[in-house]
């Protein structure tokens, strides 16, 4: 599974997201952000994104998975 097809995945699966993912092997890192995280803890953005992809991690096509969700406004602030 390439990095494109993650992003795929995440942005049609969060509204108004964008996502941008890197690779190293099947060990992925993503970055997101969306307003969708909007007042949820760090855990539930993690398992918003994580319940997109969990057939592929389950499967073993996706070995790690580092994510960063951030709203617009936690993004901007960094």
């Amino acid at each position: 599974m390439n990095p494109e097809d993650i992003v795929k995945i995440i942005e049609s699966g969060i509204e108004n997201s964008k996502a941008t993912v890197t690779a190293d092997g099947n060990k992925y890192e993503a970055t997101i952000i969306s307003d969708a995280f909007e007042g949820l803890s760090l855990v539930k953005k993690h398992q918003l994104v994580y319940a997109l992809l969990n057939e592929h991690i389950t499967s073993g096509v996706i070995h790690a998975l580092t994510i960063k969700a951030y709203t617009p406004a936690e993004w901007e602030a960094l």
